[in-house]
């Protein structure tokens, strides 16, 4: 862009010239691309996703006080206003630039250097913000879940007389770049409506989705007993449960501990024992539904250990964890000669590539472009390459890693080598995907999809991964591998179609 000199004077007034580079006035519009600016004329953004302590700011800090910033903050500015936001992540940046300057006033740290993007609309910055914490894996669940109703209020508030299903919002949010279920979105609005007001500390602690689950699982349970036993209005079950959340909250969340207080209220108030009760709420946990058990009367001795049919003992340690349907892990080891193979062993192949090349693509942002192929290939194909709005709402560096990773995919997948008549009909028509391979010209993908130097795929992927996403990335590569030597000894031909198969209608 070009721009006038400017007179010299402190950050924190109208603009100078730094390094021979302009420095923008808070009255400049700027267009897009690389700029120079103020550090007065940034501000984070106010509906910044995470609100909790960064755990890597020390850290980050330290990086900035003596290397500076590795890569620009990409910032926008809305309509009418005078001052830039960053427009995807970079406010823990922002305000460490802010603390060092007012401690140095150093003149590093009072300018900053930027790339501009214009602005589109609230939703968009909202959800480059979230996408962009989503990448790096550095949201607590409750974090996450306020910024998702917060992006569905302005959702709505761009689509006036529109109120958004669960379900519409998690198809919004999916095809722009950020998959998520309806059902997850459910268990958001439960932690933000009923548990917030109650746990405040335990969820700003870091209490995940398993144990929000678990949670609402316990206290609809718990409903269920009142109910049947007819203890009084619904209303006051509510009430009880909601004191009881309130007296065990702790960063050092019990569930246990809120358990057994809730089954001594539903004793107390039916005057039996405390192991009758605990029995009935885990047939209704365990999903079994309610089971009639006849209620004894408070022991006066020493209970037995109630048995089960068949004299089982029943399990007296109330903390031991449900029982899970078995389905093939995500880091699945190779087949050994010593593990019993099913019939087709190409079937739980391909369901375990499938399974890893999904749980990457949602934690990348490419979740919506990896679908299944559960009777030919290699389990999964890419419809699409990356939205081209990653390009502008994500850094460099982390943009580079979702296009590494989408190439990882592409190679798992054999997308660009696998017969062209077998891969067409899983693209979006029209799509950039489906004229590279239609054409079988991968510069095409070139184009649209940056591509690292090849030296450079240890920098920019690998060592950046979680630690999680780098087992399941071996373990795709491996399945990869397992996946071709079942078909060589069954002397099958991957890309053929199983006889009566959808892939051959």
């Amino acid at each position: 862009m070009s721009a006038m000199p400017l007179p010299t004077g402190d950050p924190y007034s109208g603009g100078r010239i730094v390094n021979g580079q302009p420095v923008l006035p808070v009255a400049q519009p700027a267009a897009s691309g690389a700029l120079v600016m103020p550090l007065s004329d940034l501000q984070p953004y106010e509906h910044n996703p995470r609100h909790g302590f960064n755990a890597e700011y020390q850290r980050i800090k330290s990086s900035i006080r003596s290397q500076g910033l590795d890569q620009p903050l990409v910032v926008t500015q809305r309509p009418g206003e005078n001052h830039y936001v960053p427009l995807v992540g970079g406010n823990t940046r922002l305000k460490i630039l802010q603390e060092l300057y007012q401690e140095t006033r150093d003149e590093r740290f009072g300018t900053v250097n930027c790339v501009y993007r214009p602005w589109t609309e609230e939703s968009h910055v909202l959800l480059a913000h979230l996408r962009e914490n989503e990448l790096r894996g550095s949201l607590i669940f409750i974090d996450k879940a306020l910024a998702v109703m917060d992006l569905k209020a302005i959702l709505e508030s761009e689509s006036p007389h529109r109120t958004l299903t669960l379900r519409g919002l998690a198809k919004i949010m999916t095809q722009r770049g950020l998959g998520i279920n309806h059902t997850v979105i459910s268990k958001m609005v439960y932690a933000v409506e009923r548990l917030l007001p109650l746990i405040p500390e335990a969820l700003n602690a870091g209490l995940g989705r398993p144990q929000v689950e678990k949670l609402q699982a316990l206290e609809n349970a718990f409903l269920e007993l009142w109910y049947r036993h007819a203890l009084g209005p619904e209303s006051e079950c509510a009430e009880i449960f909601a004191a009881l959340c309130q007296r065990y909250d702790s960063p050092d969340w019990n569930l246990e501990l809120l358990r057994t207080a809730l089954e001594n209220e539903v004793a107390e108030a039916t005057d039996t024992s405390l192991h009758s009760v605990r029995l009935q709420l885990d047939a209704l946990l365990s999903g079994s539904g309610y089971t009639e058990v006849v209620l004894e009367p408070l022991p006066t001795a020493h209970e037995p250990e109630a048995t089960q049919p068949g004299g089982v003992k029943e399990p007296s340690n109330p903390t031991q964890p449900q029982r899970r349907v078995n389905i093939p892990s995500k880091a699945a080891e190779p087949v050994s000669a010593t593990v019993p193979v099913p019939e087709d062993p190409l079937v739980s192949l391909r369901f375990t590539a499938y399974t890893l090349a999904a749980g990457l693509g949602e934690h990348y942002g490419l979740a919506a472009l990896v679908v299944p192929l559960p009777d030919q290939g290699l389990g999964f194909m890419l419809t699409d390459v990356p939205a081209p709005e990653l390009r502008d709402t994500l850094d460099p560096a982390l943009f580079g890693e979702v296009s590494c990773l989408w190439w990882q995919l592409a190679a798992c997948a054999e997308l660009t080598t696998a017969p062209a008549n077998q891969v067409l009909p899983h693209l979006v028509v029209d799509s950039v995907l489906r004229t590279a391979v239609s054409q079988q010209d991968p510069g095409v993908l070139h184009r649209h999809v940056w591509t690292p130097d090849p030296g450079r795929w240890g920098f920019q992927l690998w060592r950046s991964l979680a630690d999680a996403d780098w087992r399941d990335l071996l373990a795709l590569m491996a399945t990869y591998r397992a996946i071709h030597e079942a078909a060589d000894r069954a002397g099958l031909d991957l890309w053929l179609p199983r006889e009566g198969s959808d892939a051959n209608q």
